[in-house]
């Protein structure tokens, strides 16, 4: 089986993240993409009692898309949410034949050499690479092909929006409706989240 990730923090999910699940879908020959909301992101603060309701905004962005899925894979191994660990649960699960896809992008990829056991995890991977900055350059990452890294560089333009800009919208009163999926918005003032 050929497996597709977009495994993230989604704090909280945004309309961007789901251009990008879309753009796999229509341009790579993907079937489905499974998402993967970290339940303790090992490289950026999260407030731990934010993880179930970053599962459930996930869960309401994509349930009418029948080739999105989605896994608590992280939040049942509990613990800080090292993507090697995740795929070597999931391998045990779905047994791929070839090489995992994984979205990331170029802010994340930037940092791979830094991530958990990062030598075991460029075996199993191709890096699906989608730009997070206006200023990009391709060769920027030419030494990562060198040390093996397998990834493709995405040609979707650059979105400038973010969970964090999104956060400070919320606080501020900012219509979202552009930002995220209806459900989303509905579920983010139903619980007053992101206020403080």
């Amino acid at each position: 089986m050929e497996l597709c990730l977009f495994q993230g923090t989604f704090n909280p999910i945004h309309n961007a993240h789901l251009r990008v699940a879309n753009y796999v879908i229509d341009n790579c020959g993907i079937k489905k993409i499974i998402f993967i909301p970290a339940f303790v992101p090992p490289h950026k603060p999260c407030d731990i009692k934010m993880a179930e309701h970053r599962l459930n905004m996930v869960k309401l962005a994509i349930e009418n898309n029948n080739k999105f899925q989605i896994s608590d894979i992280e939040y049942r191994l509990g613990g800080t949410s090292y993507t090697y660990r995740t795929i070597c649960e999931l391998c045990k699960e779905y047994l791929p034949e070839n090489k995992i896809k994984f979205i990331i992008g170029t802010d994340a990829f930037r940092h791979i050499e830094s991530w958990y056991e990062t030598d075991k995890l460029k075996e199993r991977l191709r890096f699906l690479v989608f730009l997070r900055d206006s200023n990009f350059n391709e060769s920027e990452f030419n030494y990562l092909n060198k040390k093996g890294y397998d990834f493709e560089i995405m040609p979707l333009k650059f979105e400038d929006i973010s969970s964090t800009e999104l956060r400070n919208f919320i606080r501020r009163g900012t219509e979202l409706s552009k930002f995220v999926p209806h459900k989303v918005e509905e579920y983010i003032r139903k619980h007053g989240l992101y206020k403080t």
